[in-house]
């Protein structure tokens, strides 16, 4: 009998094939792209084998809420995730890349930041397709934002849309779908995705749910109003007849920790009655976002675009009407991370309080004067949920992860600005200190949750598991050694312990080490026609 020959084998690793059975010392064997045989032993040979004794071996993991948009299209490599065993990054969450219209193709160079780029796309599918022709190393799929159809066709304003412009932002769902987005996201919290009414959600919603995609949504809040934002989220999905997700499931401020067993019980009957409901989220205590949203500063001031509030903050007698609604609960909290103005950057790492100390001001005309010297949203970290909390979400059977950041490396631009330490630790943690350190979950059950729960949700068929047939995204990492390192203090550090990875059957890393290739490609969702 003739020896079988395959591309790739990976040899004698503990195989964790993804979907939470356990583990078994193995072999994996690739044939171009695809996984042609997975066994306890594979005979024949193969143009590179992997000794993979004493490793974990899984496939390769989904980030459910990416941001790496903007970094993908400075450094393709993906550095901070390929690292983390970050094979695909789902995109899009409220705002994705498309579809544009010149004005805000316009407005998206003028609030460029330390990258620069040039926006030569126009519907979502083009970005994506920008990124492949261009090379990165992971695979990528986006969402199409609700805030984005919204500002298409309504701009900044706050108001309902008109019937002929809501049709024709549903117009835009349908051919994003068309074109392989996953399905529709939004992010309530924000402006001016807050302005849009239930109605408006639903009617966007409901071409999603007939090609069978899904709605997720960071919902309308996640503090004192976290029950009827997610009765909001329920209505959605039921009258719209669709999928949905709730973006980094969370709960903010310490008045509201205790809500989380209540809050679990009403999704887990919302899935008993037939509702299909999942959450993603990210393993730290500190949201990361813009310091208008973290010190509350009314909807109403963001209204018609980042140039209206500018203006409104500079104009004396409004910046006091926002300065006595703001809420800023402790300032000490706030951790500064993100400026694009140089003279500012020097207080990347300082606590709000800190700088407002420093300036001999209250923390709310800091954190007004900082968002106008900056001309920015200015990123920020804040300490607002429970250690116990995250222990008990991450136990969730029917919670994926998603980083909620970018893929970066610590070199060049992205030296420019903090960030929040979920963009180069998230998925390391959850396997270092959640899994390993603190038996939260098993290390197969962490599997599963990395990638055959969010290839199912995404409707993949292909991808997320480790068996005959499925794409050749496959990670080898040590579970005694995989850790995260980034601090809020010094983020820009590469997490430990993945020490291959393999994308589209592609060696993207080796022995720990980046090869340079550039194998990703488009994952399209379930309404892709043609």
């Amino acid at each position: 009998m003739t020896s079988r020959h395959y591309d790739i084998i990976v040899r004698s690793g503990t195989i964790y094939d993804g979907g939470g059975e356990a583990p078994f010392v193995g072999d994996v064997a690739i044939l171009g792209d695809r996984i042609e045989s997975v066994s306890s032993r594979i005979g024949g040979s193969a143009k590179l084998e992997i000794d993979a004794g004493g490793m974990a071996v899984a496939p390769g993991f989904i980030n459910m809420l990416s941001w790496a948009n903007v970094s993908l299209l400075h450094d393709g490599r993906s550095q901070g995730d390929i690292r983390q065993g970050v094979t695909l990054e789902v995109l899009g969450e409220g705002n994705s890349m498309g579809p544009l219209n010149d004005a805000m193709k316009r407005e998206m160079l003028e609030r460029q930041t330390d990258i620069k780029y040039d926006v030569t796309w126009t519907t979502l599918a083009e970005y994506l397709n920008t990124l492949e022709r261009r090379g990165v190393s992971c695979n990528v799929a986006s969402f199409v934002g609700a805030t984005t159809v919204r500002i298409h066709e309504l701009g900044h304003e706050n108001r309902r849309p008109t019937p002929a412009e809501l049709s024709r932002m549903v117009a835009l769902v349908q051919t994003a779908m068309a074109d392989g987005a996953m399905g529709l996201s939004s992010a309530l919290i924000y402006a001016p995705a807050s302005y849009a009414e239930t109605d408006e959600l639903i009617a966007l919603a409901r071409p999603v749910g007939e090609c069978d995609g899904l709605y997720i949504s960071h919902i309308r809040n996640e503090g004192g109003q976290l029950f009827a934002a997610l009765e909001e989220f329920f209505t959605i999905l039921r009258r719209a007849r669709v999928r949905g997700e709730i973006y980094h499931m969370k709960i903010t401020g310490e008045s509201n920790w205790d809500k989380l067993p209540e809050y679990v019980r009403r999704i887990e009957a919302a899935r008993s009655d037939g509702l299909s409901v999942t959450a993603n989220m990210y393993n730290y205590v500190a949201a990361g976002t813009g310091l208008g949203t973290i010190v509350n500063m009314p909807l109403w001031a963001y209204e018609g675009g980042h140039r209206a509030m500018m203006e409104r903050l500079s104009d004396a007698a409004t910046r006091a009407r926002i300065r006595a609604e703001m809420k800023i609960r402790n300032s000490d909290h706030v951790v500064l991370v993100a400026f694009k103005n140089e003279a500012l950057k020097p207080l990347h790492g300082r606590t709000l309080t800190e700088v407002a100390a420093m300036r001999g001001q209250a923390p709310e005309d800091a954190a007004i004067d900082l968002i106008l010297e900056d001309d920015s949203r200015v990123g920020a970290v804040h300490f607002a949920m429970s250690e116990d909390n995250v222990r008990r979400e991450i136990a969730l059977p029917w919670v994926s992860f998603g980083s909620d950041g970018a893929s970066m490396a610590p070199e060049g631009a992205f030296l420019a600005s903090g960030c929040h330490p979920r963009a180069y630790g998230n998925f390391a943690r959850l396997l270092g200190k959640y899994v390993r350190e603190e038996k939260i979950i098993t290390l197969q059950e962490a599997v599963r949750k990395l990638a055959a729960l969010p290839a199912e949700n995404l409707r993949i068929k292909d991808r997320g598991r480790l068996a005959e047939g499925m794409l050749g995204d496959v990670v080898v990492f040590d579970p005694l050694t995989i850790a995260d390192k980034a601090t809020v203090e010094q983020p820009h550090q590469y997490a430990v312990g993945v020490r291959d990875v393999l994308v589209n059957g592609v060696p993207v890393l080796r022995d720990g080490e980046h090869t340079g290739a550039t194998p990703g490609r488009v994952v399209h969702g379930p309404g892709r026609s043609g």
